[in-house]
């Protein structure tokens, strides 16, 4: 990649070089080799001095004259995120930073799953990282209660759950800590590893009872964050700057017209019977089953390296560098669900598929899962996230290691389930129920994610409570109702739009976006359109916001 010290480019690659100084767990998530032995300053100092380096690179980008289109594609980027980026922490809503998810009691435990575990020393710099977890925490308390101060702190239902989560990787309630597990891998259990695996513990145990004790009193009841707050996270979440309640509306239609086309796909399966009885049918039909954990593993594994073979070369264009693609059993203690963790740089770690599952969980269908494997893995997440990686020639560092948006990267995996049903790999009406219950789900996510949180009335043609307004009892009622999703996942699922507002949405709006701009494609090139060509070309622009993604996806040609 050809660049000028003070190019585009080169502002951006010292800026990502700069953040993974600042923030070493993102540098590990990133897969930015040489800070694996420190964790991110999250006292308010620390975020502080993010934000400069942000606040300069983007002063910076912005004087910078691009050389040709591929910097004016990276400007165009780099000033949307780093802008809105900007734009919560001048709000403080990254000092306040706490959900079931994704904040940063999470990412200080998942980093550890990202470590490299080969060699002595790697088992070392896991013992150094492990012994500063309680600095790192304590800088946590602190901005949470500088952002307590200013007014700004999570509702009560989130403080609670972290707390449960802090409680499970610190070992209380009589199970095993996370750190205690972690190190029973390494092939000599040193005093340093001992005493970093306690430490951690302990930190976490101490984090629980802040939040119980001191955070919780403080917390509100209500659930919504409201109209300004929304409208900011959903612009960063999306990359769009949209209309709400369209996209309300959006979603109600598109909820119903999904909810048609499953009842089509079911009646094939059991005639005459409802979607939760067409479930059942599956559920129980031993086609669909697989037991054991250790098997589910080996069973997403299989369907994940198959899918890999049978893509590349026919659908897609997929370097060998992309073709491992690791699926394992996440630790316990996180949400349920799947979730991808991308390559590191050099592609010396791999892409992984993670699938959170329920302690207790011993047995599962297949037909529910097929299509959320093609979402993580290929032509999924892992299809997009390491091909942008793979882009050194032509992106800089910040396009293919951070420009992770939301709307881009969950529209274009949701995107991929519909399209591997036309590429013909979900012909079994359950495999292809399965999808569509996924589809269904994203599109119920829009109707009670904005629904909850700006507390609208309930749209008259869902039938259901017409009268009413949005609350979290009745998203959760409308889920375990009118989807056909597992009850226990469901239960998580409202408490993560409810702590994550904006980011629910993005899936199917992302996916709007992504069909949209591949039939303007369709519709300039005529006979000539080639969709391999589009996928290929569209992939190696790398992450961005969705307005970024139609301008630029308009010029492929």
């Amino acid at each position: 990649m050809v660049s000028t010290e003070h190019g585009v480019h080169a502002i951006c690659d010292r800026y990502v070089d700069d953040l993974a100084a600042a923030d070493p767990v993102a540098a590990t998530t990133y897969g930015i080799a040489g800070h694996d032995h420190k964790l991110t300053d999250y006292s308010p100092a620390g975020y502080a001095a993010r934000a400069t380096l942000a606040r300069r690179a983007l002063e910076a980008v912005e004087a910078a004259e691009p050389a040709d289109d591929g910097e004016r594609a990276a400007k165009a980027v780099f000033r949307e995120r780093i802008g809105l980026e900007l734009e919560i922490h001048e709000a403080g809503l990254d000092l306040a930073s706490l959900n079931v998810i994704e904040s940063p009691v999470q990412a200080l435990r998942m980093v550890f799953d990202l470590m490299p575990t080969a060699t002595a020393e790697d088992w070392q710099t896991i013992a150094t990282r492990m012994a500063a977890v309680p600095e790192s925490l304590d800088g946590l308390r602190a901005s949470l209660l500088t952002a307590a101060d200013a007014g700004r702190v999570s509702a009560l239902r989130q403080v609670s759950k972290v707390a449960e989560q802090a409680e499970t990787w610190a070992g209380l309630h009589g199970k095993k800590g996370y750190f205690s597990t972690l190190i029973e891998g390494a092939p000599e259990r040193t005093p340093e590893l001992e005493r970093g695996a306690r430490l951690a513990e302990e930190a976490y145990a101490e984090l629980a009872g802040f939040l119980r004790a001191e955070l919780a009193p403080l917390a509100p009841t209500k659930d919504a964050v409201g109209e300004e707050v929304y409208q900011l996270w959903s612009r960063y979440f999306v990359g769009a700057r949209l209309d709400l309640r369209e996209a309300y509306e959006w979603g109600c239609a598109e909820f119903l017209r999904l909810e048609a086309e499953m009842r089509e796909v079911a009646e094939r399966i059991k005639p005459g019977g409802t979607l939760a009885e067409a479930a059942a049918t599956l559920d129980a039909d031993e086609r669909y089953r697989v037991h054991g954990r250790e098997a589910f593993e080996r069973w997403m594994q299989n369907l994940s390296d198959d899918a890999l073979k049978s893509l590349r070369g026919k659908h897609f264009e997929i370097p060998d560098a992309l073709m491992a693609l690791e699926c394992k059993i996440a630790p316990p203690g996180g949400g349920v669900g799947a979730y991808y963790t991308s390559p590191s740089e050099d592609f010396s770690r791999p892409g992984r598929m993670w699938w959170s599952l329920p302690e207790d969980k011993n047995e599962f269908t297949t037909w529910r899962e097929v299509s959320t494997v093609y979402h993580e893995g290929a032509p999924g997440h892992h299809l997009q996230i390491a091909t942008a990686v793979y882009q050194s020639a032509s992106l800089n560092k910040y396009q293919r290691l951070v420009a992770f948006t939301s709307g881009h990267a969950e529209g274009w995996a949701l995107y991929s389930e519909r399209l591997m049903q036309d590429l013909g790999y979900l012909d079994d009406h359950g495999n292809l129920l399965g999808m569509l219950s996924e589809q269904l789900f994203r599109a119920a996510r829009v109707i009670v994610d904005i629904g909850m949180h700006l507390e609208l009335p309930i749209a008259d043609e869902l039938d259901f409570h017409r009268g009413e307004r949005w609350t979290p009892d009745l998203g959760l009622e409308f889920m375990l109702k009118r989807t056909i999703t597992d009850e226990a996942h469901v239960y998580d699922e409202i408490d993560r739009y409810l702590g994550w507002p904006g980011q629910a949405p993005s899936y199917k709006l992302g996916e709007r976006l992504w069909l949209a701009a591949r039939e303007e494609a369709r519709a300039r090139k005529g006979e000539s359109f080639d969709i391999k060509e589009f996928h290929t070309k569209a992939l190696a622009l790398g992450g961005m916001g969705l307005d970024t993604l139609r301008e630029q996806l308009a010029q492929l040609d």
